[in-house]
């Protein structure tokens, strides 16, 4: 009997759930919607055609059979009559605008062309159908933020003059935002539609999520996690955005509403927390108790209209400012009603913790240097349905300050600048700066101070990693075999789209070279999300809705079921960890990742990410939480330095990390490209060391993200400084082409042999890397543990195989030489052709590419080549391989006629030819 059951039915419907509770509706004008039964809607704006599923780059490349988009699923429901004229317009002109993938990695435009709209073809549509519903998408992604421009954060003149003729010709309007995070919002005032409602990128069943929204199937129940402001600059952040060399993160602890409810309530168009239905709710605080530790409060919530539907009820503390400053307010607890009927009504109760109303004091303004404390004075709870209309449920007093946690200076700014400080201004706060402290303690002396002693050396004694699993031997006994050399190999991942793993994967980590597998170290695998398994040889996978979308739901439960799904599916795939959830906050609208990303409040972000733990780990595999800490920007983000207090890292950027470590129980984290206060965070000993295992208590895995420099203080940074990482603890450098050359020309062994990084850091590392292996399926398989129905999938799954037909052949001789130069290489096509052999035998395959003059250099670009459906291997080159280069691999035997499919994942490559050589001769197998 299988221990796990994928049922596919089941992921579907989970996901078209979330994508449905994520939306999130701001107005709602003349009951807009739902879309009353039988009516006929008219549909504007070419995304209705092109759903954008995700946002670009590694955390969108999930290869997909179909994805659901808003106009497919309007066709589909018998609910809403569709303008089938204005369908077939918009289906017209984009066969001759089709959609702009860009030329590569990073590429991808914001936005896409819009069709123009005639004043009769709107008049024409508006006589046809009373609704028309106008849909707007936005893309951005890895390396390539947003900008306050039109087409990306600003509408375009065409988005802008569709608006005007709809508005202008229907009543009634409502406008989706088919986005991954959030865009100017001013247009609503100027051109008044009746309905708007953000939609996100609910992944490839996204548009069925909507559709059952339109429609009333789900009332509308997710809720905002940023706060909307009227202009880019009213964000705090956005003055120290987006520079390439260093960011001030000056707003400090006021990030996203902590600011605005603070000190700018006036900028704010839609609060965090807030989100429309189509029924109402009554929600009141029954009871509030006050005890030693805590606080308790009894909520009832009533559907009190003519819809079911769902309600999130929020809890929020209102601090004393005492000597350290507090935002206004700070979430502490949310929690999502069932589905209520009309009349019906339920009870909330939440608890919250004194100790998590505290706050760091990182100067020793309080008398208490490095502590969490509650300083005296009175604390307000507020309980509501946002931020900014929550009202007061109960007070408690605090007599005098309190130490609720004594930590030890860790990650403090070196240099000198200013952060924000409320002023007391009659009823509200002023806007002051006071000066940031500075570091008093040099993290090398902890490093020197706490340094792992040397397990001696005790050569090879014939055990292995399945003894220590099996209890027979310590971990000790076992790393103590491993030679210098091994320890140096074993701390290197390799990728992109090793061979010692599933097939077009992110990388390959511990076993990765002989010495190593004959202990007895499997080989663990890695895929990129976080919305769904990315794997570049053309495998599809499931995808999930994003980051964002996630975070608009407010529902845990819902969120930990659907990544059960997902953790089954990694399974599947023998994949141990997902590298995501993606857990930076929202500082500035404009991140390009933010898609990626769940919410700009720390809480509402960690609880996410607990919930996306505890579901994968339902089928024993896990993710890698990211991008490990102050990733808030993608411009130049190898080489851009987080200037950041203690206390904003503490309180806001570090905050739902450790939440996903306590409560989550989080064992893989990727540390980020760039610096933290001058120091590289993937060689950081504060951060993954003195935070992250002494104060947390973490117990797992770190990994750089893919070819991340490391630093010494005060000097450049540079990819080939692992000694300099392992004596951070930071475990895995990702990644490098062969463990055992050493290929990325690290110094490891040069570190070892100098002593600069010691033989029990390398140590310390292998431990964590092999005890990573332990707690992942791949152990048992290695073991041969694992039954062959270990997993079985059920369900109406998407059939993986491609029907092949109009196949042109190729005559292939001893040596053939194949021009490629016509094949289009843009992300997700393939190219597909057959092959006739002459004589049977041995070949191999030789490819002859570059990377496109538009390319950037950390661009990813990977060809995979499939003969008879069956991968045979990737080709993978880098943005920077700018002159021709040849990659071969082995086809083995081959006699009689085949076909070969390339498979490109990436847009960017230019491919020049294919050779197909006769290796060898082959007794014939019959």
């Amino acid at each position: 009997m299988a221990n796990y059951t994928l049922d596919m039915d089941k992921y579907r419907a989970l996901a078209r759930q979330v994508a449905a509770e994520s939306c999130v509706l701001l107005k709602n004008d003349h009951q807009t919607l739902p879309v009353a039964k039988g009516s006929k809607v008219s549909v504007f704006g070419r995304i209705a055609l092109h759903y954008y599923k995700s946002g670009t780059g590694s955390g969108g490349l999930v290869n997909v059979k179909r994805v659901v988009g808003i106009l497919d699923a309007l066709k589909e429901t018998e609910d809403i009559l569709l303008n089938e004229k204005l369908a077939d317009v918009y289906e017209a002109w984009v066969k001759d605008h089709p959609f702009d993938k860009g030329a590569g990695w990073g590429q991808e435009p914001w936005s896409q062309e819009e069709m123009p709209l005639t004043d009769e073809l709107v008049s024409e549509a508006a006589k046809e159908s009373e609704l028309a519903i106008v849909v707007i998408g936005r893309t951005a992604g890895e390396d390539q933020d947003a900008k306050a421009i039109p087409g990306s954060y600003l509408l375009t003149e065409a988005e802008e003059e569709m608006l005007r003729k709809v508005c202008g010709a229907f009543e009634k309007v409502a406008v989706l935002l088919n986005v991954g995070n959030i865009i100017d919002m001013k247009w609503v005032q100027k051109y008044n539609p009746s309905a708007v409602m953000y939609v996100w990128q609910g992944g490839q069943e996204g548009g069925s999520g909507v559709v059952d929204v339109l429609s009333g199937k789900v009332s509308p129940c997710g809720k905002l996690s940023d706060t909307i402001a009227g202009d880019i600059e009213d964000y705090p952040s956005t003055k120290n955005f987006g520079d390439a060399k260093e960011n001030l993160y000056q707003e400090d602890i006021y990030v996203g509403y902590r600011y605005f409810e603070t000190f700018a309530k006036d900028k704010v168009l839609y609060p965090f927390g807030f989100g429309l239905s189509y029924t109402g709710f009554q929600v009141e605080t029954k009871s509030f108790q006050e005890k030693e530790d805590a606080v308790y409060a009894q909520v009832e919530v009533i559907n009190t209209g003519d819809f079911a539907g769902k309600e999130v009820v929020q809890l929020y503390v209102s601090a004393p400012q005492g000597t350290l400053g507090k935002p206004a307010r700070e979430l502490k607890a949310y929690e999502k009603t069932n589905r209520l009927l009309p009349g019906e009504a339920c009870t909330l109760t939440f608890c919250v913790s004194k100790a998590d109303m505290a706050s760091y004091d990182d100067g020793g303004y309080t008398g208490y240097k490095s502590c969490y404390v509650l300083e005296a004075g009175r604390y307000g709870i507020y309980i509501g349905t946002d931020v900014r209309s929550a009202g007061l449920a109960g007070t408690f007093e605090v007599k005098e300050t309190v130490i609720t946690d004594q930590l030890q200076e860790a990650m403090a700014p070196v240099q000198e600048f200013t952060r924000f400080k409320p002023q007391a201004d009659g009823e509200g706060y002023r806007l002051d700066y006071e000066a940031v402290p500075r570091r008093t303690i040099n993290p090398i002396d902890k490093i020197v101070k706490r340094r792992p002693v040397d397990i001696p050396y005790s050569g090879d004694q014939g055990y292995q990693l399945g003894d220590v699993y099996e209890n027979r031997i310590s971990m000790e006994t076992f790393l103590a075999q491993l030679s210098d050399e091994d320890l140096a190999c074993i701390v290197r991942g390799e990728g992109m789209c090793s061979p010692k793993v599933t097939p077009g994967t992110a990388a390959a980590f511990g076993g990765v070279t002989q010495q190593l597998k004959k202990f007895g170290i499997p080989v663990g695998c890695c895929a990129d999300g976080p919305s769904g398994i990315r794997m570049d040889c053309g495998t599809r996978a499931f995808s999930l809705p994003n980051g964002t979308a996630l975070g608009c739901t407010y529902n845990m439960p819902l969120v930990e079921e659907l990544y059960q799904m997902e953790g089954m599916e990694l399974r599947k795939n023998k994949v141990d960890t997902l590298l995501g959830p993606g857990i930076n906050i929202h500082r500035n609208p404009l991140n390009g990742r933010n898609f990626e990303y769940i919410s700009e409040d720390p809480y509402l972000t960690g609880t996410m990410a607990t919930a996306q733990i505890k579901g994968m780990g339902y089928a024993n595999v896990t993710g890698t939480i990211k991008h490990y800490t102050a990733n808030n920007q993608e411009f130049h983000r190898h080489d851009c330095n987080s200037v950041v207090s203690e206390r904003a890292l503490r309180e806001i950027y570090l905050k739902g990390y450790e939440i996903a470590v306590k409560d989550g129980g989080a064992y893989s984290i990727m540390t980020t490209y760039g610096a933290v206060n001058g120091i590289w965070t993937a060689g950081n000993y504060d951060l993954v060391t003195a935070i992250l295992r002494d104060e947390w208590g973490f117990d797992g895995i770190v990994m750089t993200d893919w070819w991340a420099k490391m630093n010494e203080e005060g000097e450049a940074p540079s990819i080939k400084n692992t000694g300099i990482m392992v004596r951070a603890q930071n475990d895995l450098f990702m990644v490098t082409s062969d463990s055992e050359s050493n290929a990325a020309n690290d110094n490891s062994v040069e570190s070892l042999a100098e002593g600069k990084t010691t033989r029990g850091e390398y140590q310390r590392c292998a431990g964590n890397i092999c005890r990573m292996l332990m707690r992942s399926p791949v152990m048992d398989r290695f073991l041969g543990k694992t039954p062959e129905d270990d997993l079985i999938v059920i369900g109406n799954e998407d059939d993986e195989d491609e029907e092949v037909k109009n196949i042109v052949y190729h005559t292939v001789g001893s040596d053939t030489n194949l021009d490629m130069s016509a094949v289009n290489t843009d992300r997700g096509n393939s190219e597909i052709f057959g092959i006739q052999m002459k004589e049977p035998g041995l070949y191999g395959l030789s490819a002859k590419m570059r990377s496109g003059a538009d390319a950037p250099e950390l661009s990813q670009l990977s060809m995979s080549v499939f003969v008879d459906n069956q991968l045979k291997g990737t080709f993978q080159i880098n943005g920077s391989d700018k002159e021709w280069t040849n990659q071969s691999l082995d086809l083995g035997f081959v006699m009689g006629n085949h076909y070969i499919k390339l498979y490109f994942s990436v847009s960017g490559m230019e491919l020049a030819s294919l050779q197909i050589e006769k290796t060898g001769e082959m007794k014939m197998p019959f």
